[in-house]
């Protein structure tokens, strides 16, 4: 049995302002054809369907074809809501959609209602566990349950046990396959990921999926393998400058009579690359080394130890994918570290004043014609004060 694991398609999403419609169409186009190319029997997206709780028109619809490009293709769909998704919206006509082939897993009574997907000899349950907010979760999972998300997963986890042991009694086994939408202990963050809590508190132990056949996680960006049964696919596309090296797509996993078989890397490129460029504006604008970042969304850091005028307009005029530029003098000078109190306290007359905020918010001292032209203004005010 061939399951693809994915996660994290935020539909929807902006990236610094650029829309991404397109962008996640093609991914899904790419995704269809891994489905009907490898036979895949059932996808599963593993929270944050959606980048929002409310998915524009447009976005909806996507999602609409998506889902019934891959149940026509003859593939299940399983899917969770994330902690971007609003689980009521996204759960709804559930009931009805499962009739189709679209099993929705969004609230706390679906957890040991797994989707069951049989292949001759072997019986694959996938339980779904949508994001579960400790506030709200715990009192509905029981008043012992700490609100905490380590609580509230371990005991979503502890009932799907439950499940399957009284499956294997009932002389019924099964593969048991778990999704979750979870910061699980060990995992790489990326910078595109709404925190779970403050300060790591929100990881949740590994060997929470230690029983499990295949454990399919979402809510990290990158893919990685944290057990030989527990990965998260990562997100098909990337959605800040700190993926720029990652590799994109999802995961292809074989299940067998005897567990599981492999774990294989799915790659679907995207249709524009990110670069992350860092140094003098003139070094950038004449290293040819760089022709490949003039077609991509690029990050730029400047490190002029002078801010550079006009320094969006002149790296666009190379680069135009430039979507983020900031600015670290390499020498550390220029008094970046003194406040501009301080620098305030220390002006001698008006034109210090005016000349050293200009400084200030730029990083740049007043050019003598900037320099001339305050000393007029001021000239002006102080004539028009006499006057008064």
């Amino acid at each position: 049995m061939r399951i693809l694991h994915t996660s994290d398609w935020h539909l929807g999403r902006s990236f610094h302002g650029v829309g991404m419609l397109q962008a996640q169409r093609a991914f899904l186009d790419q995704l269809l054809e891994t489905v009907r190319g490898e036979g895949v029997d059932a996808v599963l997206i593993s929270g944050d369907v959606y980048d929002r709780a409310l998915p524009g028109v447009d976005v909806v619809r996507l999602l609409d074809e998506a889902l019934a490009g891959i149940t026509g293709a003859g593939a299940r769909v399983i899917l969770t809501s994330g902690n971007h998704d609003s689980a009521a919206r996204l759960g709804f006509g559930g009931r009805i959609f499962e009739q189709g082939g679209v099993h929705l897993r969004t609230g706390i009574e679906a957890i040991t209602s797994p989707v069951l997907l049989h292949d001759g000899a072997a019986t694959v349950a996938v339980y779904g566990i949508p994001y579960l907010e400790p506030r709200l979760a715990a009192p509905e999972l029981g008043t012992d349950v700490p609100s905490s998300h380590a609580g509230v997963l371990g005991e979503a986890v502890r009932r799907i046990k439950e499940d399957v042991r009284v499956r294997e009694e009932a002389g019924e086994p099964v593969l048991p396959v778990v999704m979750a939408h979870t910061f699980a202990s060990g995992g790489i963050t990326s910078d595109s990921e709404r925190d779970l809590s403050v300060g790591g508190v929100g990881a949740v132990p590994l060997d929470l999926f230690s029983s499990f056949t295949y454990a399919a996680l979402g809510h990290l960006h990158g893919r990685q393998e944290l057990a030989s049964n527990v990965w998260y696919s990562g997100s098909p596309l990337p959605y800040s400058f700190s993926e720029a090296r990652q590799a994109k797509g999802g995961l292809l996993v074989e299940l067998g009579p005897s567990g599981l078989s492999g774990v294989v890397p799915v790659a679907w490129p995207a249709p524009k690359r990110l670069e992350v460029l860092r140094g003098t504006l003139e070094d950038l604008l004449a290293d040819t080394g760089l022709a490949e970042a003039e077609d991509a969304w690029c990050q730029v850091t400047l490190t002029d130890d002078s801010r550079p005028a006009k320094a969006m307009e002149r790296i666009r005029s190379r680069f135009p994918g430039t979507l983020a530029l900031s600015f670290e003098p390499a020498s550390g000078s220029r008094g970046t570290n003194e406040s501009y109190s301080r620098r305030l306290a220390s002006a001698t007359d008006d034109l210090d004043v005016c000349c050293g905020f200009l400084d200030h918010v730029r990083s740049r001292e007043a050019a003598p014609e900037e320099r001339d032209l305050f000393a007029e203004v001021l000239r002006k005010v102080n004539a028009a004060e006499v006057a008064k």
